[in-house]
This record gives structure tokens, C-alpha cells and sequence, in this order.
């Protein structure tokens, strides 16, 4: 922090005096039109997006989703985007929750929100890959849990839509994901069932890595999602689906359920840049 403010003085510059939000409220980065940066300050740009996504795997995972955003335009970056990322700097400058809550109790599990499937008749062979050289479980089991969200079509230039994943074990939070998908979805549902096989994937590794450390896990993995489409389709394996990536998204996150990796319940979410109150709210669950 004291290093980009020598930088800033350097160049005449300054951070805002407020950041209650990461960026600007309402700013879309997509649709800024000022002036290009020149070399030299396109440079100093992509340096203060690394400052940030290393912030971010140190733990500020509020900032995740604006680092994500801004990483998008490394290669040819506007003027408005610089002042954006000095708007990040100033909110990780205010006096905020910045330490990451480890909790290590259990969560309460709503058994009744999860539907029960029936994809193992659909896949009769599906199992669990369990490492066979890992140690003997020891201690008491963590209960996986995952937060899936989309923002449908939320790039107003693109129409591409963002995945954001956040994981826990208990109430620990120990892995998160924010990333523009590859593909333009004409539905939610696309974008959703997109966002929640990348979870699986993201599970299946997290869940390989615990069995190897020994730690015994409670159960399959509770995903719980935004869409209820996504929700109930996840429990009719007979669904068809027209294009290809989304039918493999489909049927990625049916086999998961048939293994018993994981099982999927409904929960409402937010998927756009919040306020500052709503924001702190939420994020005082994460950060103290």
C-alpha cells in the first residue's frame, strides 16, 4: 500500500478520499470509454492488478469480484480503469474488516431444502474416486459447502456471463473462484448449470486433496444454488439439452450427484456489485 501511494505522489496523483465499495457503485468497466493508457502507465496497471489479485489470495475475498472485473483488460486498459483500481486501493486503505474468519464449527444443514435424486439408475457405475494410497481418516469430519453463482449476461458489451463459487469447510472459507465464462448463454439456466460444474470440478479437487491430508468429510458436499431450474433438473437425468457445452455442464453435475460428491439445494444469492451497506453486511460473515 505504502509503495503504489510513493507512486501515486510520483506521478501527481492521489487515492480517493473515500471506498466503501471496491469500485465505484454502478461502474461497469465494459463500458468505459475514456482514453487509452500509454505504455508506460499500461505497465503500471498490470503491476497494481498483481498487488491486488496477491490481496486476494491472501484472504481479502471482497475485493475478489472487482479484481476479477479489472484483470479482464490488462492487455489494453483505459484511463478509467486506472482510477478504478486507485478506488480499490482506497477501500482496502479504509478502516475495515480485513481478517478472514476461520471457524471451525459446524454449519446448521437444512436436510429438507436438498431434493433426492435419482441419477444413479442413469449411472449405474458412477463412484466416488477415493485415492486408494490415502492415510486413515483421523479427527473429526468437515462438512464441505458451496455457494454457486451467475451473473447472466452481465458484460453489457459481450453479453458474457460471471461465475463466482465460494467454498467452505464448516464455516471456514477456504477457496473461491470469479471468472467471466468462456460463452455467451442465452438463459440463466445455461449460465447457472456453466457455474455449477465448474463448483464440481472445484469440489471433486478440494475433496481428493482432504482424503490425501486424512481428513475425514462429513457427507457429499452441499452445493447450494441461486436457480431453481438448475435445482430441480440437477434430479431428472432424463432432461434434454440442445448445445453441447451446456448438456456436458448438465450431466457433469448429475454424475456428481449420483457419485455422492455432492447434493444441491436452492438458496437466494446476489450477483452484482452491492452497495457499501449491503456489502458490509455480508461481508462481516467473511471478514472481521
Amino acid at each position: 500500500m505504502r509503495n503504489s501511494e510513493y507512486d501515486l505522489e510520483s506521478a501527481n496523483l492521489k487515492l480517493p478520499s473515500k471506498g466503501t465499495t471496491p469500485l465505484s457503485h454502478k461502474y461497469r468497466p465494459e463500458m468505459d470509454v475514456s482514453p487509452l493508457l500509454d505504455e508506460d502507465y499500461t505497465r503500471w496497471y498490470q503491476q497494481l492488478i498483481g498487488i491486488l489479485q496477491w490481496a486476494v489470495e491472501l484472504g481479502r475475498i471482497d475485493i475478489h469480484l472487482s479484481v476479477a472485473l479489472s484483470a479482464q483488460y490488462l492487455a489494453q486498459p483505459h484511463r478509467g480503469h486506472l482510477h478504478q483500481v486507485f478506488h480499490v486501493f482506497a477501500y482496502l486503505k479504509a478502516p475495515a474488516r480485513s481478517r478472514i474468519v476461520l471457524d471451525p464449527t459446524v454449519p446448521p444443514v437444512n436436510e429438507q431444502s436438498f431434493v433426492t435424486a435419482n441419477g444413479s439408475e442413469f449411472y449405474i457405475d458412477a463412484k466416488e474416486a477415493i485415492p486408494l494410497n490415502a492415510p486413515e481418516p483421523r479427527g473429526k469430519a468437515i462438512i464441505i459447502s458451496c455457494f454457486v453463482v451467475a451473473d447472466h449476461a452481465g458484460n453489457l458489451v459481450t453479453r458474457q456471463s460471471h461465475t463466482g463459487n465460494l467454498f467452505f469447510c464448516n464455516r471456514a472459507p477456504i477457496l473461491r473462484y470469479s471468472k467471466r465464462q468462456n460463452t455467451v448463454e442465452t438463459s440463466t439456466f445455461g449460465s447457472e448449470f456453466i457455474a455449477a460444474k465448474i463448483a464440481v470440478e472445484l469440489i471433486e479437487g478440494l475433496r481428493y486433496k482432504l482424503w490425501m491430508f486424512g481428513v475425514p468429510i462429513d457427507g457429499p458436499a452441499n452445493v447450494y444454488c441461486d436457480n431453481n431450474s438448475v435445482v430441480t433438473n440437477s434430479i431428472r437425468p432424463e432432461s434434454t439439452l440442445k448445445k453441447k457445452h451446456n448438456a456436458i455442464a448438465y450431466h457433469k453435475v448429475i454424475e456428481a450427484i449420483a457419485q455422492g460428491t455432492i447434493r444441491i439445494a436452492k438458496e437466494p444469492g446476489e450477483t452484482k456489485p452491492l452497495p457499501g451497506p449491503r456489502m458490509r453486511t455480508l461481508i462481516q460473515h467473511i471478514l472481521y
